[in-house]
């Protein structure tokens, strides 16, 4: 499976995979959670850790997704003089207004 985290990062440019992202027929998102929830018990082995922090694995996705959004929103703020997004607007592909 790490092949495939790989195989993604390089067609899409990144290795944040969705929960329910299927490559060549396996539940590749599915997997890569259970290697985040095998380093936070720290089951998980250096070798692979490595690996996939090389393939550019983020193992707080969350956490980095929430500061990519408010980078987004304070960028937004400064440009436009406020913060009250409309709920419709599109920043750097990100869905700010929703967010």
């Amino acid at each position: 499976n790490y092949r495939l985290v790989v195989k993604f990062q390089q067609r899409e440019g990144h290795s944040n995979i969705p929960f329910k992202h299927i490559e060549e027929g396996k539940n590749l998102g599915q997997w890569l959670n259970t290697q985040r929830t095998e380093k936070k018990n720290g089951k998980l082995t250096k070798c692979l850790e490595k690996k996939l922090e090389e393939a550019g694995v983020v193992w707080g996705a969350f956490s980095k997704q929430w500061d990519d959004n408010f980078h987004l929103l304070v960028r937004y703020q400064r440009r436009e003089g406020h913060s009250n997004v409309p709920r419709s607007h599109i920043e750097n592909g990100m869905k700010l207004g929703e967010w």
